[in-house]
């Protein structure tokens, strides 16, 4: 998501939430909408969770670009996890996330 800040200028929050805990485990802030960001938000994820992912754990997404780059699901596969987004116009999957970014704003 992104919030404004000074005189109209924007900051990206890119962030990880466990939906049975409500805990955001990761998030990184930039200035910057670059694919980086979420890239480094994995790292930081797999850095919170001490590299052990449960089994079945599931990253929901919505259908931004930085989500369904070829080289972003890459390195969600390789971290062992399953990547789930919604159809478009069908937010369940990230509902957590989005409420979420809906509260802190």
């Amino acid at each position: 998501t992104y919030l404004y800040y000074g005189k109209g200028q924007k900051a990206y929050l890119s962030c990880v939430k466990d939906a049975a805990t409500k805990e955001i485990v990761t998030y990184l802030l930039s200035t910057s909408l670059e694919m980086d960001i979420v890239y480094e938000t994995l790292n930081k994820l797999k850095q919170a969770v001490s590299h052990k992912f449960h089994p079945n754990a599931i990253l929901h997404s919505d259908q931004g670009f930085h989500y369904t780059h070829p080289l972003f699901q890459h390195k969600v596969k390789e971290l062992g996890l399953t990547q789930s987004m919604s159809r478009k116009g069908n937010g369940w999957d990230n509902a957590p996330m989005e409420s979420f970014f809906g509260h802190f704003k």
